[in-house]
């Protein structure tokens, strides 16, 4: 059987934490910031945590090298 490989795509967009959670960067912060507040566009800076369990689960499996 060969080896699982690694989804690139989610691996430039996701990264796993030390206890196993996925962190993703969150969207809306690429164009259109002149309407956006500056509280809200700091708080798109932040990275986020997948929520749910199925995603977290499916993600890790994509990014298991």
């Amino acid at each position: 059987m060969p080896k699982m490989k690694t989804h690139k795509g989610a691996k430039k967009r996701f990264s796993v934490t030390a206890k196993g959670k996925v962190r993703r960067l969150k969207a809306y912060k690429s164009h259109i910031l002149t309407k956006k507040t500056s509280k809200r566009k700091r708080n798109l800076r932040r990275p986020a945590l997948i929520a749910t369990t199925g995603d977290t689960k499916r993600m890790r499996r994509l990014l298991q090298a």
